[in-house]
């Protein structure tokens, strides 16, 4: 068995698109129309790890975007240059809550996506 994507709810297909293949760098696998305005959008890390774009309608769906987790950090994104992947993201503007740390797993820090999901970018330790 294998864990194949997971849906991330997003407010518009194409705001989402491109904050995430420009600011995360991750690439556009398929954007298929399914007809009655869904589509499919597949985005995927250089190295892995898929996301499924979902765009809200409900209302219920609506109160969920940026919030998927509760609050917490529910995405982890491993880089192997954290320092270069930290500033990429200070570039485009990106917000965090902390500042970069030291942990005994890695250097790391929480950073929100364009809806306020909260990620955790890790530079792992071997």
């Amino acid at each position: 068995m294998k864990l194949a994507l997971t849906a991330l709810l997003v407010r518009d297909y194409d705001e989402a698109i491109d904050w995430y293949t420009r600011v995360l760098g991750f690439r556009l696998v398929m954007d298929r129309d399914m007809g009655g305005g869904k589509r499919w959008v597949e985005i995927a890390a250089e190295d892995g790890g898929a996301l499924l774009l979902a765009e809200a309608k409900k209302p219920e769906e609506l109160a969920a975007v940026g919030d998927q987790f509760g609050g917490r950090v529910g995405l982890f994104l491993h880089v192997e240059d954290f320092d270069a992947a930290y500033h990429r993201l200070v570039e485009a503007n990106t917000q965090f809550d902390e500042q970069p740390r030291d942990e005994p797993y890695g250097k790391v820090v929480v950073f929100r996506d364009l809806y306020g999901n909260r990620w955790d970018l890790i530079e792992p330790k071997e």
